[in-house]
């Protein structure tokens, strides 16, 4: 098996391509839809083309076809558009994000500076100070603000990225992901903090009120997590997953002879 390997590594076809130049090209439409965003489907022709590179001789990288084309230059060509529809995705989701991050922010941030029940007139610090429900909601807003700037700052930068094919290999996944956690918990704890300072203002002398406001608050935490989080987990899976060749993935493999089988193709 080896030694046809070897052959496979060096070998070239009628146009002068090496495996990596057939490595390089775009895969047809009904095998690149079975992943969602054009930012994930650059990612995984990226990781493909990577995995590709790392198995063929080193030679085989700068080898020119016919067409005096490098595999480098294959790729370019023959993703071009994908790389542009991938910018589109990558911009318009963090643009929705960075609305959410920006208005979390100016919530919370107003919050800190006027706390529930007010400031004691003669020290001028809060009434609620040794309340267990008021220390609740000093940390919970401030990590809500901390988290919600982290975020906003990681969507900010995702839309003045360039947005060159290789940074959707780990640059832009990653800003995308720590976005989006950082702004899942900003989210929750911002909801945390208006639910402690419910109980501040009405639970005082009614501990009964705690309950619905627990409900209520795991209500949006719920559906964030619903609706959010298979984006964050397919992304952390895609950017920090075990390697193609490592995955029982039917898309690829190797043939009884050690070829590297493309089913992207078939």
């Amino acid at each position: 098996m080896s030694e046809h390997k070897n052959v496979y590594r060096t070998m070239r076809d009628s146009s002068g391509n090496n495996l990596l130049h057939l490595a390089a090209r775009l895969a047809p439409t009904n095998k690149l839809n079975l992943i969602s965003g054009a930012a994930l489907q650059i990612q995984r022709e990226l990781q493909w083309f990577k995995e590709v590179e790392g198995f063929v001789c080193p030679l085989n990288t700068t080898q020119k076809n016919s067409f005096d084309e490098t595999p480098q230059m294959v790729f370019t060509r023959e993703h071009k558009e994908l790389v542009i529809e991938g910018e589109k995705w990558m911009k318009a989701t963090a643009e929705s994000y960075t609305i959410s991050a920006a208005l979390i922010t100016t919530i919370v941030f107003a919050a800190a500076i006027t706390v529930p029940g007010g400031n004691n007139q003669d020290k001028g610090t809060p009434i609620f100070t040794n309340n267990t429900a008021f220390t609740v909601f000093a940390i919970s807003d401030a990590v809500s603000l901390f988290s919600a700037v982290t975020s906003l700052l990681m969507f900010l930068s995702i839309l003045t990225a360039r947005f060159a094919e290789q940074d959707f290999l780990f640059k832009l996944p990653t800003k995308l992901i720590i976005g989006l956690a950082t702004l899942f918990i900003s989210t929750t704890t911002m909801i945390i903090a208006f639910g402690a300072t419910l109980y501040l203002v009405f639970g005082q002398n009614n501990s009964r009120i705690l309950i619905p406001i627990v409900v209520l608050t795991c209500l949006p935490i719920t559906s964030f997590m619903t609706l959010q989080f298979p984006l964050i987990i397919e992304l952390m899976s895609a950017t920090y997953g075990r390697s193609i060749f490592g995955k029982k993935n039917p898309a690829y493999g190797y043939d009884e002879f050690g070829l590297i089988i493309d089913h992207r193709f078939y």
